[in-house]
């Protein structure tokens, strides 16, 4: 069965650092896009960043921060988030698409606080 696993999530203070990762089991890891998203309390869950093939993407507000990339050998997708600010705070989900099923991880909570 599909699985992912999202981790590395925590407390930061503005200006910080966390990269998040999502290890995938259960089908060809490397065929499919993945991406992030992440949602707010009283919000809702947003595109983050997407990795299809050598191709990436990200939200107007996280470009220049975050960055997307995936290691194929270890089925796993990482988002490398720099200069964090309070807004960034939330559950991060990751998400794959395969054929035409959409899948997700159980999210884990970024908390930017001073």
């Amino acid at each position: 069965q599909v699985q992912l696993v999202e981790s590395g999530g925590g407390l930061v203070q503005p200006g910080g650092s966390l990269r998040l990762s999502c290890a995938a089991s259960g089908f060809t890891f490397s065929r499919y896009a993945m991406s992030w998203y992440r949602q707010a309390p009283g919000k809702e869950r947003e595109l983050v960043a997407a990795i299809i093939g050598g191709i990436t993407s990200y939200a107007d507000s996280v470009k220049g921060r975050f960055t997307i990339s995936r290691d194929n050998g270890l089925n796993t997708v990482y988002l490398q988030m720099n200069s964090l600010k309070l807004e960034d705070t939330a559950v991060y989900y990751c998400n794959a698409v395969i054929l035409t099923a959409r899948f997700w991880g159980q999210g884990t909570q970024v908390t930017v606080s001073s």
